[in-house]
């Protein structure tokens, strides 16, 4: 076995941190809801639509650009802390659970220096917020068109409308292995979204869609009562597809319980209401 020429402690103790290259670390935050938007018909339900939470930026690089809450961790910061201190700092938002999503680290994703960022996301129900929201910051509604190019190709674009702004943008989604159903994301169009943020909503939406299979998320933003259509119409709001009533009920049967109630009102037909098992 061969020896170094000095200790370990002697090592730390020569060794120059600028010998080795620096980049910096940001967290990103996607926080996603469920807006309602009114029927005109009274005897329909009002349609439900995912919403992403965005910041516009008031400063260099992408200056008055779009963009997911953000910002730098600092040095004497763990991941955790940074995170929340961001998400108060730039929404105004605290006390919400946020969970890991992913590490996105291409070279060129920002232009000022080496970047990687540890992105977090989170699910809520955004009628339920206390704190008044940042004034740059906005909800948009996502609409998003789905056109397979090939067996292992799919351009997703994405439509986010608030009341004052239309925002367009395009994402490859590009099947990277098959035994795992891993996917790589390339942007093919954006002129509005600052950074890499194109393709960390699209990831994100991606997780959501796949967490709402195996595990009863959706319930942490239904009220405590709701029918079965209002559920419904959340699920079809994050899938990004209508549901067949039938095959619907029969995936959620075991996660719901009718109740006694019903709902009135509103020129509908009464409704039973139902609540979570959990």
């Amino acid at each position: 076995m061969s020896k170094t020429p000095f200790s370990e402690e002697e090592f730390l103790k020569k060794y120059n941190k600028y010998d080795y290259d620096l980049l910096s670390v940001t967290t990103d935050i996607i926080i996603f809801s469920i807006s309602h938007l009114n029927s005109d018909n009274y005897r329909k339900l009002g349609e439900k639509k995912c919403s992403v939470l965005l910041v516009k930026r008031n400063t260099y690089p992408y200056i008055n650009k779009w963009c997911l809450p953000g910002g730098f961790i600092h040095i004497n910061e763990d991941l955790e802390t940074a995170t929340k201190r961001i998400l108060l700092d730039e929404t105004n938002l605290k006390n919400i659970y946020l969970e890991q999503l992913y590490t996105f680290s291409s070279i060129d994703r920002d232009p000022r220096m080496r970047v990687l960022s540890s992105a977090y996301m989170t699910l809520i129900n955004k009628d339920m917020i206390k704190e008044k929201l940042s004034d740059n910051t906005s909800w948009f509604n996502i609409t998003i068109k789905e056109t397979t190019k090939n067996s292992s190709e799919t351009l997703l674009t994405f439509y986010l409308e608030n009341d004052k702004e239309n925002i367009e943008f395009s994402v490859m989604k590009i099947l990277k292995e098959k035994t795992s159903n891993i996917y790589d994301y390339k942007v093919v169009k954006n002129e509005n979204i600052a950074f890499d943020h194109a393709i960390v909503i699209a990831t994100g939406l991606d997780r959501i869609k796949n967490k709402i299979e195996y595990t009863d998320i959706l319930f942490n933003i239904m009220p405590k009562y709701f029918t079965l259509g209002q559920l419904q119409q959340v699920y079809e709001a994050i899938l990004n597809k209508p549901l067949l009533s039938p095959d619907f009920r029969r995936t959620i049967k075991n996660k719901v319980e009718k109740t006694n109630k019903v709902q009135k009102g509103s020129g509908h037909r009464p409704s039973v209401l139902y609540k979570y098992k959990g």
